[in-house]
Parts: C-alpha cells; sequence; structure tokens
C-alpha cells in the first residue's frame, strides 16, 4: 500500500492542535492509515487525575473500532510544534494489537516497523496459545 506520509502528518498535526493538554502542557497528535485506505486519528486528552489521563493513540483506535475496525498499515504522532515523536510503551501495545508486527511507524530515526519498536511484543496469538 502506498503511504502519503505528509498527509499522515497533516492529519496528526490537526489532532495536535485539537489535544486537551493543560495539565502538561504538551499536545499530541497521531494518524494512521488502515488497511482499506480510511485514516484514523486521534488527539490526547488530559485528566486532572492523571493516571486517566487519554494518550493520542487511544483515541486513534477508539475512532478505528467504532469505525468499523481494520488493520493499521502506518502510523505517525507529533507533538505540539509538529516534530514526529515516538509513542510511549502503552500505546506501542495498542498499536500492536490492531496493527501487528508489520506495523510501520515514522519516528524521528526514520522509518521502522513496529516489531523493531517493541520487540518480542504480547499480543492475541499469546493468548490463542492457551486455547
Amino acid at each position: 500500500m502506498n503511504v502519503d506520509w505528509d498527509s499522515l502528518r497533516a492529519a496528526a498535526n490537526d489532532m495536535a492542535a485539537r489535544a486537551y493538554a493543560p495539565y502538561s502542557g504538551y499536545p499530541v497528535g497521531a494518524a494512521a492509515l488502515v488497511d482499506d485506505g480510511r485514516v484514523v486519528a486521534g488527539c490526547n486528552v488530559e485528566n486532572a487525575a492523571y493516571g486517566v489521563t487519554l494518550c493520542a493513540e487511544c483515541g486513534l483506535i477508539s475512532s478505528l473500532v467504532a469505525g468499523g475496525g481494520g488493520r493499521l498499515v502506518a502510523f505517525t504522532c507529533v507533538n505540539g510544534e509538529g516534530t514526529v515523536i515516538t509513542p510511549c510503551g502503552r500505546c506501542r501495545q495498542l498499536l500492536f494489537e490492531h496493527g501487528g508486527r508489520e506495523l510501520v511507524l515514522e519516528t524521528p530515526a526514520g522509518f521502522r516497523t513496529l516489531d523493531e519498536m517493541l520487540p518480542q511484543g504480547f499480543g492475541p496469538a499469546d493468548l490463542n496459545a492457551f486455547d
């Protein structure tokens, strides 16, 4: 699948501008291409109870599932200045669940598969081993 990284980054920047980040002051936007050609996106939504803050990737995955599901094939996220950043460990796990090892991430160091970013990731196949 051909990936228009500029368009994905623009969607992520649009989401970062919509972020609710009054506590950290660090807006994040994320966007991903789905295997059916859709683009899904999300922004971080903070909360005074920090533990229930939602990362941008949480919103993106919610949009994916609410829109009918599918597999993520390409992903990017940016901060409020438009700089490409990498997802945290928790969010890498979310992306693994819905994109798998082959998901391509744009990172500050170039393009990497999720397998490179989350080596030996734990996913649905690991649970299926006990069926």
